[in-house]
């Protein structure tokens, strides 16, 4: 969390600080998913037995136990049917709008469900589909938005209307039987809402689900809708789960040895390792809420992880005179002006896969985003997903072969510097099945690690779905072959000009200004392919 601050803004590298507790309403989900839709879970609990998964919360050598904190050695009891977690009960963050072009459908997988995405300007909504056509399953994410507003599969051109229903099937007899109302013919539907600039969709094409909206919300971050904020999102697809994903967050212990290259732009020290006081103050089926020195963060099922801090704005002392023989007291922080948000919605993708969006709010320094393209902001936090990417892909698979149960036996965690990871394992075993439930869909194995190039791809993962950063890969790709146009059209002027034609001083200065153009090409192709599509990282020579 605090490499992708600094990223976001460089300047402000102070620990998180809350300077409010929102307000977190949760229900209880009552809804059933239907035997037709239910999914069979992949890891079946046995209720006659306690989880043998104990908490680590570490104890500082140097600092007293907070109170509420959770016991080090406090077992987990058998969780009960109505407090377990129903992944396929909740809204999932799917894309940021300002990622997504009307003009086509886009394909994502969630849950690892492959859905379309697409415009629909009749209704002038966003619309989830299953990612197959009903007539021979070929992808819809693949297809077109034809003249008249609606989703065509471009295999045999059929065509979908706003409720999934076919509208048109061309090799249907215009005067034979009308084929494409059968139920047959139509599309799955899912729910979905835009909130906070974010695309959401509930996992349940169900019909009961239909106004799911007007009874369950995505849980709402103001500051996002908030104009004096700052808003700038970053979508990229990671090549490690879940669980792995959230942990890493949820971890500030590594940031300033694993992102040391990032850091040092801002002038951290490689060895700033100090102990860390963290306490997890509540901790239930809907979360928990963690408390740091500084402030709280908070993690809403299944995907939010979030925290509050301010620059400049924490505790300060009342120094009292020697005399009066008082001693040096905390005074509470005075609320600041300047406040700013970490907010990472963390998706589980399939097995080995996931999917962050990160924005940081601000509400101080606005112009900077105002005059700096998106883009920019970019490659640092680009650079900072990067940078422990292979870690954290290696650590995934030797966490597989121990088993989610087993997670506290292998991992040494004596420090509170672990609280909030040591939590979720804990809120993980507990409540949600120890891992994702993939349904039937997926083994449970994980995909083969493939060659370094691929595991640290930035195109497809990001790129090509980012609407700022494949628009600048294109432009930045002209001007490219501009330059090289320019460097050899001077090379071919001056070698093809008679002596006496044009100056020596005119010779010299289109030469130089081929070469100049030339290496300005070269230079630019490097940077294209390390920005926009793979930059390795070698933590050995940073």
């Amino acid at each position: 969390m605090e490499a992708l601050k600094a990223s976001s803004f460089p300047s402000f590298h102070r620990p998180l600080l809350s300077t409010r507790n929102p307000r977190i309403i949760f229900e209880k989900s009552v809804l059933q998913i239907p035997s037709t839709q239910q999914k069979t879970k992949s890891l079946p609990i046995n209720h006659s037995k306690k989880a043998n998964f104990k908490i680590f919360t570490a104890i500082s050598p140097t600092a007293p136990s907070t109170e509420e904190s959770l016991s080090p050695n406090e077992e987990i009891e058998p969780e009960k049917k109505e407090e377990k977690f129903d992944w396929y009960a909740n809204w999932y963050p799917v894309v940021p709008i300002c990622d997504l072009d009307k003009r086509r459908p886009h394909g994502k997988k969630v849950m690892g469900m492959d859905i379309v995405i697409w415009w629909d300007r009749n209704e002038n909504a966003w619309k989830v589909f299953d990612d197959s056509c009903p007539h021979r399953l070929a992808p819809l994410s693949e297809g077109r938005i034809d003249q008249w507003g609606r989703l065509q599969c471009v295999y045999h051109g059929w065509c979908f209307g706003a409720s999934g229903d076919c509208k048109f099937i061309p090799q249907a007899p215009r005067d034979g039987p009308p084929v494409h109302t059968s139920k047959k013919a139509c599309v799955a539907v899912y729910p979905s809402c835009v909130q906070n600039g974010i695309l959401w969709f509930w996992p349940n094409s169900d019909p009961q689900y239909k106004d799911i909206f007007s009874k369950k919300k995505p849980h709402n971050i103001p500051e996002l809708d908030d104009p004096s904020y700052t808003n700038q999102m970053i979508c990229r697809d990671i090549p490690y789960g879940y669980e792995i994903l959230i942990e890493n967050l949820m971890d500030p212990a590594h940031v300033p040895y694993a992102h040391y290259g990032i850091m040092r732009m801002a002038k951290a020290d490689r060895e700033g390792g100090r102990p860390l006081e963290i306490s997890i103050q509540k901790l239930d089926i809907n979360g928990f809420t963690a408390k740091q020195v500084f402030g709280e963060n908070f993690f809403i099922p299944p995907c939010l992880y979030y925290g509050y801090f301010s620059p400049g704005g924490g505790q300060s002392m009342n120094k009292a005179s020697p005399s009066a023989g008082k001693k040096e007291e905390l005074l509470p922080p005075v609320p600041p002006k300047k406040r700013a948000l970490l907010i990472f919605y963390c998706i589980p993708v399939s097995p080995g896969n996931s999917r962050l969006i990160f924005v940081s709010p601000r509400n101080f320094a606005v112009w900077i985003e105002r005059i700096v393209p998106r883009w920019i902001f970019h490659i640092g936090q680009n650079l900072i997903l990067d940078s422990d990417l292979y870690l954290l892909h290696v650590e995934e698979r030797k966490l597989m072969d121990i088993g989610p149960l087993n997670w506290h036996k292998s991992c040494y965690v004596p420090t509170k510097a672990d609280a909030l990871v040591v939590s979720f394992r804990r809120w993980l075993n507990k409540y949600g099945g120890a891992q994702v439930d993939w349904g039937t869909k997926f083994s449970g194995l994980l995909p083969p690690t493939p060659f370094r190039e691929h595991l640290f791809d930035r195109y497809w993962t990001h790129t090509v779905s980012c609407s700022s950063c494949s628009l600048a890969h294109k432009c930045l790709n002209a001007l490219e072959i501009a330059l090289q146009v320019i460097s050899i059209s001077s090379i071919g002027i001056v070698a093809a000009a008679k002596q006496g034609v044009i100056s020596v001083a005119a010779r010299y200065t289109l030469v130089s200004m081929a070469v100049l153009c030339f290496l300005a090409s070269k230079w630019l192709s490097h940077f294209i392919y390390k920005t926009f599509r793979y930059h390795d990282y070698d933590h050995a020579f940073r």
